[in-house]
């Protein structure tokens, strides 16, 4: 029998998932446009703790997610209109423990604190852990990223550490980077508490 652990490709296989007008499939260089415009609203490239392309550089973006082999990417798109809303991508893909970590999240400005998020996360984590089996789910963020961190804790996530000097921001400084997780046992009543999060949300 061999012991050498499954490729990410044959783990997290291509997948298209939609769900409360929102539709994850998977990226390609036909999204370049519409993530350009994406980025374009709220001039995203500029904030210090995302890793957003500026508008020249996003057919290079895209690339580097397609050759990344443990990474599966997503273009976040609008099902009414089929307008790219933004991005996600499964990452740091272990096949042999069972589990993914969400990130290389971004949304344009006009749909952030929107569904969408809320959409996307719970897309995904019904996926890494309904469809995929996975054990546990994982995020990591800037330090100084804090939108994102509450963001993450929203969704049920346990804190598990801080990664001090691990990483470089795009303006050459070095982060600490926050660690999260979430574990299978975790997914039912963290699915309920989105699930009443979108609802308040949309009846306010």
């Amino acid at each position: 029998m061999s012991t050498t652990p499954p490729a990410p490709s044959s783990f997290v296989q291509a997948v298209t998932l939609r769900d409360h007008g929102v539709r994850l499939e998977p990226l390609a260089l036909e999204h370049e446009a519409g993530l350009k415009a994406a980025a374009a609203d709220g001039q995203l490239w500029t904030l210090r703790v995302t890793s957003v392309p500026e508008p020249q550089d996003t057919r290079a973006y895209i690339e580097t997610a397609l050759n990344t082999r443990d990474r599966f990417a997503f273009a976040v798109i609008d099902e009414a209109t089929g307008t790219v809303l933004g991005t996600s991508s499964y990452h740091d893909i272990l096949p042999a423990v069972k589990r993914v970590e969400i990130g290389y999240t971004w949304y344009r400005q006009s749909v952030q604190r929107s569904h969408v998020n809320t959409t996307c996360k719970m897309l995904l984590l019904g996926h890494a852990f309904d469809t995929l089996g996975c054990n546990v789910v994982g995020w990591r963020t800037d330090n100084y990223n804090f939108a994102s961190q509450r963001a993450i804790e929203r969704l049920g996530a346990h804190k598990d550490g801080v990664l001090r000097g691990h990483a470089l921001r795009r303006d050459g400084t070095i982060r600490d980077t926050v660690m999260y997780s979430m574990r299978a046992g975790e997914w039912a009543e963290a699915r309920a508490q989105l699930l009443y999060l979108r609802a308040r949300r949309e009846a306010a």
